[in-house]
This record gives structure tokens, sequence and C-alpha cells, in this order.
């Protein structure tokens, strides 16, 4: 196991829809020996069972019981990956899909969601060791996080990044529909009651707009290197 491991560091990664995140999270995580965890994906496992059980997203106490009741679990695969099972089902792919990408942050805005989800992501990352990425990590779920980053890009190229995402898999979107998506989901994100999307006051903040994943990854690298005592 490697210092990094052992000293078990933690790196909070947030930012709005499409600004990269999540991609840039989990190859930190695979280059750092860490462990990537995906909250976002487990407001997207809540409102794919709302969704499926037939649940309205303004019902605030049915989504509450099913966040209390949600067996939510990572498991790394074969290839490396890490999928979401929820109540013990591989739900990885379809929690991308555009009705729940349209209803997440319905989800998200609720109270006693995020404090059952929040209370989750703690006990994941409470021995460290990890990689967390969302919209809250460096503020609320791991504000004791030795480093943390705050990634953004224009709204235009964060809707065109989720549009080849999804026309990758197969997806039949419009670039139209997704930027209208973005747009919406960034409002409510940004302007919710409980634990708001914004960067914590010690966050590095970086615009993504034009850097490749690849680019990202280094200058994250690079800063986690420079703190003497959390490199080899």
């Amino acid at each position: 196991m490697s210092d990094r491991r052992r000293k078990k560091i933690s790196i909070a990664v947030d930012g709005p829809a499409g600004s990269g995140k999540s991609t840039v999270a989990r190859r930190i995580a695979v280059e750092l020996g860490l462990l990537y965890i995906d909250t976002g994906a487990m407001y997207r496992g809540i409102t794919l069972k709302a969704l499926r059980q037939g649940i309205s997203l303004h019902n605030e106490a049915a989504l509450a019981r099913l966040a209390k009741e949600t067996s939510l679990e990572f498991r790394e695969m074969p290839d490396g990956s890490h999928h979401l099972f929820m109540d013990g089902e591989d739900v990885s792919e379809e929690i991308r899909s555009m009705p729940v990408n349209d209803g997440v942050s319905l989800v998200a805005a609720v109270k006693e969601v995020r404090a059952a989800l929040v209370e989750k992501q703690q006990n994941l990352g409470a021995r460290g060791g990890v990689v967390m990425d969302g919209r809250d990590i460096g503020t609320v779920v791991l504000p004791q996080a030795e480093w943390k980053f705050f990634l953004t890009a224009s709204p235009q190229e964060r809707a065109r990044r989720r549009w080849r995402e999804l026309k990758a898999k197969g997806l039949d979107v419009s670039l139209a529909e997704i930027e209208a998506n973005i747009a919406n989901r960034d409002e409510i994100d940004s302007t919710r009651k409980v634990n708001p999307l914004r960067p914590a006051a010690d966050a590095l903040f970086l615009d993504t707009t034009e850097m490749s994943i690849e680019e990202v990854v280094d200058w994250i690298k690079k800063k986690v290197g420079e703190d003497k005592t959390n490199v080899l």
C-alpha cells in the first residue's frame, strides 16, 4: 500500500453539471491509489428509484423515506471502474438517462434527502484515502479534506461535453435539450436553500473550458505533489 494511502489524504472535487469533475475525480483516484466515491450517483440512484415507483419528485416526505431506506454501495469491477449498486442492483447505466438528468437536482434540493445521503457519504469518507466529487463536498461532506478543488467551464462547453457523452452511449438527445437541462440544474443547484453549489473558501478554482481531461488531471496532480507531506 502506498504512503498516500497510509496517510489517508482526502480530495474533494466540486463543480456544476458538465464541468468534468466526475471524470477527473475518477482518474485522480486511480492514479493516486485512492478510493473514488461519486456522490452525484447516489442522488441519481434515489431519483431513479422514485421514478420507477411513480413517486412525485415534489413529494419531499416520500423522497426522504427512499433516501433513508435505500442501500447504496460502490463496488469495484474487474476493469477497475466503480459501479453503483442500489439495493443490490447495478444501476450505473440507468442513472445517466435523461429522465434522471432532468429530475436529480429537484431530489438533491430536498433537505431530508441531503441529510440522509451526506451521512452515508461521510461514513464512506471517514477513514480518508478518498477522492469524492459532487457539489458540496468541500463545504459540507468533507470540510476536513486536505485538498479541495472547484472545477467549472462555460455553460456552452459543459453542454457540449454532456451531449457528446450521451451520444457516445447511443442516446438520441439534442444539444439544445442538454443546454436547457444544464441551465435548469445550475439554477436549482446554486439557489437551493440547503447546501447550495459554491466553492469552499479554501478550494482551488479552475476553469476547464479550454482544457482537456488530461490537462486538468495533470494540474491537480501537480498541486497535490507540491505538498511534500503527501508525496512519496
